[in-house]
């Protein structure tokens, strides 16, 4: 907890058409993303929310792909901008991590257009040999 903020990834509290509103249209990578492919994904993932202790809402998300064993994408990371510079973007992403940590996964990937210092903060850097890696579909 930081700063009257909590992280947690109880799915219950979770507020799916908030986390759409935000991803589809405040967002590069998922604009224009359906309700029902955002539900999908939340579904089918690991999700964290971050909490204003105060008021109970939810002022951030992220997603986890991952089969907790060795492997885990970093994905959806989002603080609503009445929330930002507080830190809590860093801190729920410190959050994940710590969360995956006792899962021994091998490698937590990510991509980011723009928030490399937010990530480096915590860990995360540039692929030591990106020629290694390969990836189908839309790029």
């Amino acid at each position: 907890m930081i700063d009257n903020y909590e992280f947690s990834s109880d799915p219950a509290r979770l507020d799916p058409a908030l986390v759409h509103h935000w991803l589809s249209t405040d967002t590069y990578w998922a604009a224009g993303r359906s309700r029902e492919k955002q539900d999908r994904a939340i579904a089918d993932s690991l999700n964290f929310g971050a909490y204003d202790t105060a008021s109970g809402a939810q002022v951030g998300y992220a997603r986890v792909v991952t089969d907790r064993v060795t492997f885990a994408w970093l994905c959806d990371v989002y603080v609503a901008r009445e929330a930002r510079g507080k830190g809590i973007g860093t801190a729920l992403v410190a959050a994940v991590r710590d969360h995956l940590a006792p899962y021994d996964v091998r490698r937590i990937l990510l991509a980011t257009a723009d928030a490399h210092d937010v990530y480096e903060k915590v860990g995360f850097r540039p692929l030591a040999e990106p020629g290694k890696w390969m990836a189908y579909g839309r790029q």
